[in-house]
């Protein structure tokens, strides 16, 4: 049986996006608390991302990043998404977010900048995975947000990013 390229990259870009959701779940976590929420989406999916990309970038002036941004996601075999659930850490002493302890923080509706880190670190963990397997990607919190608009994820979430991966003859993020 003859694998042509084609099929031999997707399935590799797959198989990495699934690494990617692994290395996500495992990385650090503030006190051990998991707030990280993973997917990976294509087809359908991956098109109302881009559509809502393209929305929100014609919405206004500065945001022409969205839809530049929304022809890579249409271009990538798919994307990696991760998200943080609003979960304060819980600490009665803390000031890290500007506020005194968690309680106040809440109160006013900011995020707890042990659950916006962790997602840093967990989307810092994907995108050295997909690096270390030659898969080309690209952080973009333009595909985060889009996705926590059109609700994906299910449930409330502070915070996405969006993690398109491909494998071609030259990294389709390059040339922006």
């Amino acid at each position: 049986m003859v694998y042509n390229s084609e099929t031999i990259e997707k399935e590799a870009v797959f198989e990495v996006a699934r690494l990617m959701a692994a290395a996500a779940r495992t990385a650090p976590k503030a006190k051990g608390i998991d707030n990280i929420l993973t997917m990976i989406v294509d087809g359908g999916e991956k098109a109302a991302i881009a559509d809502e990309m393209r929305r929100i970038g014609e919405s206004g002036e500065g945001l022409a990043s969205f839809v530049r941004d929304a022809g890579n996601v249409d271009a990538s075999d798919c994307v990696v998404l991760m998200a943080v659930k609003d979960n304060p850490a819980g600490l009665s002493v803390c000031g890290v977010c500007g506020f005194g302890d968690c309680t106040a923080a809440k109160a006013a509706g900011a995020a707890c900048a042990f659950n916006i880190s962790d997602l840093g670190t967990a989307a810092c963990s994907a995108c050295a995975v997909a690096s270390r397997h030659w898969i080309d990607n690209r952080l973009m919190y333009t595909a985060g947000m889009a996705a926590k608009n059109i609700g994906l994820f299910g449930v409330e979430i502070r915070m996405c990013y969006g993690i398109p991966v491909s494998a071609r003859g030259k990294s389709i993020y390059f040339d922006r």
